[in-house]
């Protein structure tokens, strides 16, 4: 496997050297940072992560607002009580994008977040707890209990939420690969576990976050 030392440094090379690369590397959110995330707050990030995946990301940001006014600023205990006859008629909401199984996924992924708050407290209490060597594992407990948040949808909702985790874009893969980590798109549970071990040494080998270290990856081969 590449050491991220000969990573960084083509990466650096790319994009104009060491300092112009470090000028590219934002810092990730402190955990202390991420207690102070609500739980409103979380669910409203979930929400915006289902309507983005597969949509153009502006028209979801233009139409926010509808979309906080509909979902009574994402209370988590308002929309884990929404009636079925509450979820269709927001089908026919012309301030939100009308795409019924997303709009579903609201209250679901309201229940999911009562269901850990009452298991951990909060879910940020719950994000703040999870071992931050296992993101593999935080990302099929997503995936597993959470709804529509399965690969890129919930990496991003982490990632902007301010939990530090890799993102799997199309560079980062092509990065791994060239780091000689995986030989495709790690979407196996075996493969993913690889790409975790490969960036838990390089945050060994580097003192930086995952965050920083899946962006070097990306600025490697971009």
């Amino acid at each position: 496997m590449e050491t991220f030392a000969n990573i960084y440094k083509r990466a650096a090379a790319r994009k104009g050297g060491t300092n112009a690369l470090e000028q590219l590397l934002e810092p990730v959110k402190t955990s202390v940072d991420l207690r102070q995330v609500t739980d409103a707050d979380v669910l409203e990030e979930m929400t915006k992560c289902v309507f983005r995946s597969g949509f153009v990301w502006k028209i979801i940001e233009a139409k926010w607002p509808g979309f906080t006014s509909a979902f009574n600023h994402f209370d988590v205990m308002h929309c884990a009580m929404l009636a079925d006859e509450e979820l269709e008629s927001l089908q026919r909401n012309s301030e939100i994008v009308r795409h019924g199984k997303k709009i579903a996924s609201v209250r679901a992924n309201a229940q999911y977040v009562l269901d850990v708050r009452a298991e951990h407290g909060s879910f940020q209490q719950f994000l703040s707890q999870w071992p931050d060597d296992d993101f593999v594992g935080l990302w099929e407990h997503l995936k597993k209990h959470g709804s529509r948040l399965g690969g890129q949808t919930g990496r991003y909702f982490l990632r902007f939420i301010g939990y530090d985790t890799p993102i799997f874009s199309v560079d980062v893969v092509a990065a791994l690969v060239q780091a000689e980590v995986v030989d495709k798109e790690p979407t196996s549970k075996k493969a993913q576990l690889q790409t975790q071990d490969a960036f838990n040494a390089w945050r060994q080998e580097s003192g930086r976050s995952l965050k920083e270290i899946s962006r070097v990856l990306a600025m490697s081969n971009g």
